[in-house]
């Protein structure tokens, strides 16, 4: 694949300087976001950026993005992992538009935040940690709802496999956004492999025991 050449400068902390290192582009991708942090500790940042793999050529037409880990090797940042299926496409929050509200990482798991509908509304943020040579789903939490309907959240451990799912029931005839009922519920799913490459491969769904709430991942 041609790649551009650009030069992306950052704050060093190790010693207080700012440096720059060369970042190999794919050719007509465009940075959407991006950002460092250690992720395999060995007390090294990789960095990690957020792709539109192409420009919109009108402006409601869904550019795909991609999503690439790079480690400094001599000076360049040379590409580790991607992944197409981590990150939704430009126009893949319906009537909230672009969906991708951010990353970041936090003890060495990447997490990244998605959020969209109208009015009602969904969002969830997937987190990522690396084991085994690659990127594991390792926890996810999702809400979806809609003002005085309900509010369904989920809270996913899957190292565990712990699932914790609440759901609120709101009534706002007589009062503004009361909660007159909710559903509390926890259970366990094991053993879901999910990797940051083939994150959306096919979709999971998952019925709670009880209350019989659809989860889909």
């Amino acid at each position: 694949m041609i790649k551009e050449l650009f030069t992306i400068i950052f704050l060093c902390f190790t010693s207080s300087a700012t440096f720059g290192q060369e970042l190999m582009i794919p050719k007509n991708y465009i940075i959407k976001d991006s950002l460092t942090g250690d992720l395999d500790n060995d007390s090294i940042k990789e960095l990690i950026v957020v792709f539109d793999t192409e420009k919109a050529s009108e402006d409601f037409e869904n550019v795909p993005r991609e999503l690439i880990i790079y480690k400094l090797k001599k000076g360049k940042w040379a590409e580790w992992k991607r992944s197409k299926q981590a990150i939704f496409g430009s126009r893949e929050g319906g009537m909230m538009d672009d969906p991708y509200t951010g990353m970041i990482v936090k003890n060495g798991v990447l997490e990244i935040t998605h959020y969209g509908g109208s009015s009602w509304k969904w969002s969830h943020t997937d987190k990522y940690r690396f084991k085994n040579d690659d990127f594991y789903l390792v926890g996810y939490e999702s809400s979806n709802g809609r003002i005085c309907e309900y509010w369904l959240n989920v809270d996913f451990n899957l190292s565990t496999g712990k699932i914790i799912v609440t759901k609120e029931f709101e009534d706002c005839k007589r009062s503004e956004q009361e909660i007159y009922k909710r559903e509390d519920e926890t259970f366990y799913k094991r053993n879901l492999k999910i990797t940051l490459e083939k994150r959306r491969l096919k979709e999971i769904k998952i019925v709670s025991p009880k209350y019989k709430h659809e989860i889909y991942l």
